[in-house]
């Protein structure tokens, strides 16, 4: 990927994809249709060869010039003068891909709770129908972190040798009790919102709330809470750290729905890569590309052993891992530290 293309200022597209053909579930349920909601930006080289691919994690969105700013952009490492950058919206999500609140063929009203039980695979089954659309033939790097590297290493199996490298940060091969009782405690959350089960697309708004103040708190390591959060004086109730979490699950629930939140949340427990294919040291092994796992020393969800154990698996893998006080949202934060990780390992293998 050492083409030289002419310097401009590259446009970002914003584009629907509908599938028409549907999509079967693990589950063994369909949807007869679904769509997703995805962007491009950059230069597609005459070969196809330079796309990246990046997949967002629990409540992001098509939009990773915004969330992951200091990765993708003009003279980032992600670079659209240099890179075809796609990212879509997984299914489930409601940035404009197929989710509760969609309407239903069958009935001409949203799903609401009638919308399927989605696995990590059929996410990845989607984005591999997408994939298809676009006429990619090979994706040179596919890169995600969280639910978005859990999807990743679900796609890197079914690409095969059509994928070049695969990057999963901050995730893992299998959903662990630790992540499934954390995300658990949270829907349990939702539930208990007395406007749970209304047919509304404000139900469970409050809840919510609720399960985003659980989730802040496995999103980072209690060092960072002590740093930003520690009182300055004497006292037995106010306590910043409480205002902080209220402010937090406010803030998503202005901008996320709790039957998508239920949903997603659902397909991160379901991730086993090795789920009827023998075994997941069976699976990994079979995953031809080159895979970087980076792990982070102080996340607490999705703890580094289980990125290491990764790169332990696959044919060609590589482990590096974040140091910081940010647990797991550090591979959103991190920036210096990823730039040197990535561009070490594209130098390591001559990209």
């Amino acid at each position: 990927m050492n083409q030289q293309f002419p310097v401009f200022i590259s446009e970002m597209t914003q584009e629907i994809f509908s599938c028409e053909e549907g999509l079967v579930l693990e589950s063994g349920a369909s949807l007869s249709t679904y769509q997703l909601a995805y962007t491009t930006q950059g230069h597609l080289s005459p070969a196809k060869d330079n796309i990246i691919w990046i997949l967002h994690a629990l409540t992001g969105d098509a939009n990773p010039h915004e969330w992951w700013s200091g990765l993708v952009g003009e003279d980032k490492f992600f670079d659209p003068t240099r890179h075809f950058i796609v990212c879509a919206n997984l299914l489930g999500s409601c940035y404009g891909s197929t989710q509760p609140l969609s309407q239903n063929p069958a009935t001409g009203e949203p799903y609401y709770y009638d919308f399927p039980t989605l696995t990590t695979r059929d996410m990845a089954l989607s984005l591999e129908k997408l994939r298809e659309h676009l006429g990619f033939d090979t994706i040179h790097t596919l890169i995600g972190g969280s639910l978005g590297g859990q999807v990743a290493l679900e796609w890197a199996y079914l690409l095969q040798e059509k994928l070049k490298h695969a990057v999963i940060l901050a995730s893992n091969a299998k959903a662990s009790p630790w992540i499934i009782g954390f995300n658990e405690a949270q829907r349990m959350a939702i539930a208990a919102d007395a406007t749970w089960g209304q047919k509304t697309p404000e139900a469970g708004e409050k809840g919510l709330e609720a399960a985003r103040a659980i989730g802040m708190l496995s999103y980072r390591h209690p060092m960072t809470f002590i740093q930003n959060q520690a009182e300055t004086e004497e006292k037995t109730d106010n306590f910043k750290i409480s205002s902080y979490l209220r402010y937090q699950g406010k803030k998503l629930a202005n901008r996320f729905n709790a039957l998508s939140y239920w949903v997603l949340s659902k397909a991160m427990d379901s991730h086993d890569v090795g789920r009827n294919r023998g075994g997941t040291a069976n699976a990994l092994a079979s995953i031809p590309c080159k895979v970087l796992s980076i792990g982070v020393d102080s996340d607490v969800l999705f703890v580094c052993e289980e990125s290491r154990f990764i790169s332990q698996q696959v044919p060609k893998g590589t482990y590096r891992e974040i140091h910081s006080i940010y647990g797991h949202d550090a591979f959103l934060i991190e920036y210096e530290q990823l730039n040197y990780i990535l561009r070490s390992f594209y130098l390591e293998n001559n990209v």
